[in-house]
Order: structure tokens, then sequence, then C-alpha cells
């Protein structure tokens, strides 16, 4: 469902009737007609950001062109053609364990005026994203987010989460494993197919990843309109022995008064595999003149601590980046392989009632799930929140974890056995924003 042309799905009436009540228009907007530089200059005013030029208006239509544009309109406003909330929205896909993959609808944008806050702008935007997902048969919603207080009141919740990552290169002595292969730098006009192509090798395996796209692709590369660091961005290719490309570190430098300690700042850094992992790392702990790394979106707790002789030389923050919403429970199950055979019935509680109801869960041999509606008199061994089960679909979290701070109850033998069935194949991280 990745390629459904979510265009030509109908604006929810639901959310138009609500936001028409408070004198509000709900609207689509077309990232060719007038309305895209007024949505935009929204979107930029929500999240801090300044006008956009020319060039990357032109930039973002690209992008954008193929994505739901959806914005509501105060007619009595002094600019009436800007909208006062914003929201876009688009069919992608999420690893749910190695080479296993689930239709995403993918939300981004949100934006509210700070002039039109609590009139339900955001209430109806995200509900109708969520009922339209529904509608159209997909199990999973997801987001990245800028606050983290916000989402859970739609039932979305953490999934997977991501570590920035600060490396002393001082007290960092390489101690981690030398590489058969070779390291070579990237002509600047090559770094985006290049980083196109290596993330796609990448995300197929790692669960919570989901694609790029070009236009996130030529942020990173330094290659889209008004970056002004472009000039500075640097790249380098890991190559197995056989010539294969497996890695990728995309990256720039910043002087430093004390010319000997450089901060090197990476944009991006994706490894096929252990060995371009630990090469591409080398090669920014020892690159000359450097006395810091700083590294984003890295694994919550990132190999590279294990690979030097002082760990306490990296330090890593972690943090929430991937929140996903489950709207169909069946679907979304299994949508992944599991680590241990479980036989429970399970009641997920969903306010907005999409997920809501008691389920068998049976996840046999094969490691394979069948979920269907439980019986009326079954007895339920666990129930927890929708944004629970969110949390847990990954394996990003322990069911017991949750049942710490109350969000999973019922027996701890049932419990336990969640625990053993979905421990993930390897952690969960997002490794983009979207």
């Amino acid at each position: 469902m990745a390629s459904l042309d979510t265009l030509t799905l109908p604006l929810d009436q639901t959310s138009s009737a609500d936001l028409a009540a408070v004198g509000l228009e709900y609207r689509r907007i077309d990232a060719d007609g007038e309305g895209f530089r007024p949505f935009q200059r929204a979107v930029a005013r929500g999240f801090l950001g300044g006008e956009s030029t020319d060039d990357e208006a032109a930039h973002a239509r690209k992008t954008l062109r193929t994505r739901r544009l959806t914005g509501v309109f105060d007619a009595a406003g002094s600019e009436p053609e800007v909208p006062v909330g914003t929201i876009d929205s688009w069919a992608s896909t999420l690893t749910t364990s190695p080479g296993r993959t689930a239709d995403l609808w993918s939300i981004s944008a949100v934006t509210v005026a700070p002039t039109h806050r609590r009139r339900g702008i955001a209430r109806a935007m995200i509900g109708g994203e969520l009922r339209t997902a529904a509608d159209a048969g997909f199990a999973l919603a997801g987001l990245t987010v800028t606050e983290a207080t916000i989402y859970g009141r739609w039932g979305f919740s953490p999934a997977a989460w991501a570590s920035d990552v600060v490396v002393d290169t001082r007290r960092a002595r390489w101690t981690g494993p030398a590489t058969p292969g070779r390291l070579d730098f990237v002509p600047r006009d090559a770094v985006v197919a290049h980083v196109r192509a290596i993330h796609e090798r990448v995300r197929v395996s790692r669960p919570g990843a989901v694609p790029g796209w070009d236009g996130r692709w030529r942020a990173i590369a330094g290659a889209a309109p008004g970056d002004k660091e472009a000039e500075k961005v640097r790249a380098v290719v890991y190559r197995d022995v056989d010539g294969v490309e497996r890695g990728i570190l995309i990256y720039t430098l910043d002087e430093n008064d004390d010319y000997s300690s450089h901060v090197l700042n990476v944009r991006s850094l994706f490894a096929d595999g252990d060995d371009a992992y630990a090469a591409l790392w080398r090669f920014a702990i020892e690159h000359d003149l450097v006395g810091t790394v700083k590294a984003w979106l890295q694994a919550p707790v990132p190999p590279v601590q294990w690979m030097v002789s002082d760990r306490r030389a990296v330090t890593a923050t972690l943090t929430d980046h991937h929140w996903l919403r489950v709207l169909d429970v069946a679907g979304a199950l299994s949508s992944r392989a599991y680590a241990a055979p479980l036989d429970a019935i399970v009641r997920v509680d969903d306010p907005l009632g999409f997920a809501d109801g008691t389920w068998a869960v049976r996840i046999d041999e094969a490691r394979e799930a069948v979920v269907s509606p439980a019986d009326a008199d079954a007895p339920v061994d666990v129930q927890l929140t929708v944004g629970a089960l969110g949390s847990l679909l990954l394996g990003g979290v322990r069911a017991s974890e949750l049942a710490a701070a109350g969000l999973v109850r019922g027996d701890a033998g049932a419990i336990a056995a969640i625990d053993a069935a979905f421990a993930p194949a390897m952690t969960p991280l997002l490794d983009i924003w979207y």
C-alpha cells in the first residue's frame, strides 16, 4: 500500500464538520497551486523557521506534490490565505523485523498557529488523518515528534529510541576491530545517489526504519537550497573486499580556536554490517585535528562505546524518536516475526476505538502471529493501552517495564511470555527524521 496515491482519498468529513462548527475551514492544498507558499509559511512559523526563498520553495514542491497537504483556514483573519493549522501525510513502509515491513501512514508538518490554540484544530487534523488511514486499510500510523507531550492523547507512543552521541577523541583511543575493506571520498555531486542506495539496503534490516526520499537525501548531502553548511559537506564510503559499498559517513567540520580541536559533525552514518560501522566510526574519531565528534540518531546503546579505550569518552543521550499508533491490532501484530511462541488473550483499551477490543494472540513455532477477536467469555491474560501496544510492537521496550508503569496489567507469566516473544532480533532505530 506504500504505492497508494493518498491524494485520491477524500477529506475527512467529521473533521470538516467539527471545524466548520467553530468558524474554520478544513481544506486540501495543491503543492503546485497558489496555496503552497502560504502553507509553507505557516509550517515555518510553527517550527520557528524563516521564510523560504523561491529556490527553497521549488525544492520543497518536488517532495510535497506527492503528499496530502491539509490546512485549516480562518476566513476572518488578517491573512485568510495562510492556514492556522497544517499537516501533511503519505503512504510509506515500516521495517517491523529484519526483512519484514508493514504499510505505514506517515504524518508530518503538524502545526497550530499560536493565535488559534485550544479551538480543536490539532484534534481535528490528527483525528482526520487516523480515520482516513484506518478507512484506507493501514494498520499503523507514525510520526517523529518535537514535543513529547502532544501525541499520546491520540494513541501514539514511542516505539524506537535514538541517541545523540558526543565523543571526546582525545580520550577515545581506538580499540575496535581492524576492517578489511577500504574508505574513499565521494564527489559532492554523487553523494545523494550513494546515500540513497546505502540507506535503502540498511533500512530493510532495521526495525523502526522507514524509506528516505530525494528531498531528505539532498538535505543531508548539502544539495538542498539554503543550506549554509553546503560547501563544508564531505562524504566517505566504506567498500568491502569485494568492492561492494557497505556504508557512508556524511559530515562537516567546525573550526575551533584551538586548531587541533575541530568538531566533526556527523550528518548521517549508515552502515550495512559491523565492518562498515567500525571503519566509519574509526575514520571520524581518528580524523586529523578533530577533538570532538558529534552524531545524531545513533543506536540507543551505540556500539562505538565498546570500540574505544575509555568508554566514558563517549556520551550518548537517549531520546524517543519514532512514535507509532496501532489502528488494526491483527494487521500490526502479524507484520513482524517473533522470538518465541505465545498464546494469550489480550485486551487493548483504545479510547478512539480503532484498536479497542479483546484479541486472541497466538504465535506459532514458526514465530508467525495469528490474531483474531477473542471469544466473549475468554479470560483476559493481559490488558494494556493502545499506546503501550505501539511501544511493544517492535520490541524496543519490554511489557514488564510497562507493567511497572501501570500501562500493562495481568498475569505475570503472560507478561513474561510477551517479553520473550516480542524480543527483537535487532534493537529498533529510526535513523532519519520525517
